[in-house]
């Protein structure tokens, strides 16, 4: 059974940067799931899709995040980063980090597991 667990410092002032790590167990990023995120909630607000990786490698970000985080990963280490940099108040989130595999389009069936979510705090 794949677990994971995230890590990072929890407070950071604006424009620092900061990395998160999601540390894989019970399988392995290139075979278990087909693409990996990260996804956070602010209080008081759904959550949302900050970054993902897939298998191949292809990388997606959320407009609010473009140009600023960073999604990558470390076979070898079996380990999937997020690198926030030019860090804003608003990104102050639980972030959490998922592992999804998508069974059948039509209907939608999919199987994900998520990490219990790491607190990131972004204030002066």
């Amino acid at each position: 059974q794949v677990q994971l667990q995230e890590s990072g410092p929890g407070l950071v002032k604006p424009s620092q940067t900061l990395s998160l790590t999601c540390t894989v167990s019970g399988g392995s990023i290139t075979t278990s799931y087909s693409t990996w995120s990260w996804i956070r909630q602010a209080l008081g607000k759904e959550r949302e899709l900050v970054a993902s990786i897939t298998r191949s490698a292809r990388t997606n970000y959320a407009d609010s995040v473009k140009g600023r985080f960073t999604i990558s990963r470390d076979n070898a280490k079996n380990t999937v980063y997020l690198q926030l940099s030019s860090l804003k108040s608003e990104d102050t989130a639980v972030y959490y980090c998922n592992a999804k595999d998508v069974l059948v389009l039509m209907p939608y069936t999919y199987v994900e597991v998520w990490g219990q979510g790491t607190l990131v705090t972004v204030s002066s």
